[in-house]
């Protein structure tokens, strides 16, 4: 196999036309030119310098090689800096899977953040489920799954590293004045994706009985107007409520009703670069949020 250190020293000759000057370009004694020419030509079997008066050229085979090697280094060179820059996040992208209340809140702050620390790397979104987000997160076509889980929640596999982002409070959402869960036992109930409906079986049966399940929808502004259209009440998240909040709805906590929200990684640290500086938005973005929009926000709406 071919060096590619002798490659440059063929190529800097080439350049140069002498032994001195292509070692004063690489930095080297001119032993050491002399040595890797050599040993070049050994490894090639073939001739590839000659003396020409005081300097030297290429042979025919020496030309013949150093076209090729300038084409490789030149490709090797493009590698380095490609993947210099992708380490050093001047460039690249990196994949996020959210659940949209997630991305209706603190991921839009995210993205800002890593937009600005980071201004040549592209963020890709994708809004989906946690169970469909995991999904992805395994086939690799994502780099980050933003999920959330309940206490009931079946654990996720060995392989996924689960970094803790905030606890989210849930809220009996209905139409009239604030009341509790066991006040409406004989209401009709308005339920959301697999995981959510779950929850809210949960809670129901603690509270002693079953739900009236008569619409499903993950849209929580679709939700949200059946319930002030006298449609049923339902279970909202802290974070759908700041998301969108319809005016004519209200929001009652519940006790020891919470879901943690957790941005999924594959595999053990240390992450690629981008997917720590995600994290890091990430992160970043809830630190922040109490100062801002998100925290402050839902104690004012709700």
């Amino acid at each position: 196999m071919l060096d590619v250190v002798r490659l440059r020293v063929l190529l800097a000759v080439a350049r140069k036309g002498s032994l001195t000057a292509a070692a004063k370009e690489l930095h080297y004694a001119q032993p050491s030119v002399s040595h890797h020419l050599a040993r070049l030509e050994a490894e090639t079997g073939a001739k590839l310098i000659q003396r020409a008066g005081r300097g030297i050229r290429l042979t025919e085979a020496g030309r013949l090689l150093a076209e090729r090697a300038a084409d490789i280094v030149s490709r090797l060179d493009a590698a380095e800096d490609d993947l210099a820059a992708h380490v050093g996040l001047r460039s690249g992208r990196v994949r996020l899977a959210a659940f949209p209340s997630a991305l209706g809140t603190f991921v839009p702050v995210a993205a800002g953040l890593l937009g600005r620390e980071h201004p040549g790397l592209r963020l890709h979104l994708t809004e989906t489920e946690p169970p469909e987000a995991l999904k992805l997160l395994r086939a690799g076509r994502v780099d980050v799954a933003v999920i959330f889980r309940y206490d009931d929640t079946a654990p996720e596999d060995n392989g996924i590293q689960m970094v803790h982002l905030l606890d989210d409070p849930s809220y009996l959402v209905s139409p009239g004045p604030d009341r509790t869960l066991e006040e409406h036992a004989g209401s009709t109930w308005i339920a959301g994706c697999d995981r959510c409906r779950s929850h809210l079986l949960d809670l129901c049966d603690k509270a002693g009985f079953a739900p009236d399940i008569t619409f499903t929808s993950d849209d929580i502004v679709a939700v949200q107007a059946l319930v002030a259209a006298g449609m049923g009440v339902t279970v909202l998240p802290g974070l759908a409520l700041r998301a969108h909040r319809h005016p004519e709805v209200s929001a009652t906590p519940i006790p020891g009703s919470t879901r943690h929200v957790y941005a999924a990684v594959y595999g053990e640290p240390p992450h690629p670069p981008a997917t720590e500086a995600l994290l890091a938005a990430l992160r970043s973005a809830l630190r922040s949020a109490p100062r801002s929009a998100l925290r402050s926000a839902l104690r004012e709406t709700l």
